[in-house]
């Protein structure tokens, strides 16, 4: 299993939403497929075919545990990460 699989399987989870590295969290969305723009201290990730836009930012260097939580409904809503989906 790869480091990125082992995110996601951590995200999906929900057991540790504030112990997720902000970078790890970035990466992922990228590997994704999701674009970004940074505008200060705000990373704005969209993608074609997603309708919510997810304006990220960190704290510390970890992802804040309410912006994991909407990463999460994001991914599974639209079924991201699965096996199906050719970006991961």
């Amino acid at each position: 299993m790869s480091q990125q699989d082992k995110l996601l399987a951590k995200i999906l989870s929900g057991t540790s939403d504030t112990d997720i590295p902000f970078a790890q969290l970035w990466q992922l969305l990228y590997r994704l497929g999701f674009d970004e723009q940074i505008r200060g201290g705000h990373y704005i990730f969209t993608k074609e075919g997603v309708e919510e836009i997810l304006n990220l930012e960190h704290k510390k260097g970890k992802a804040k545990g309410y912006h994991v939580k909407l990463v999460r409904a994001v991914i599974l809503k639209y079924k991201l990460g699965s096996k199906n989906e050719p970006s991961l």
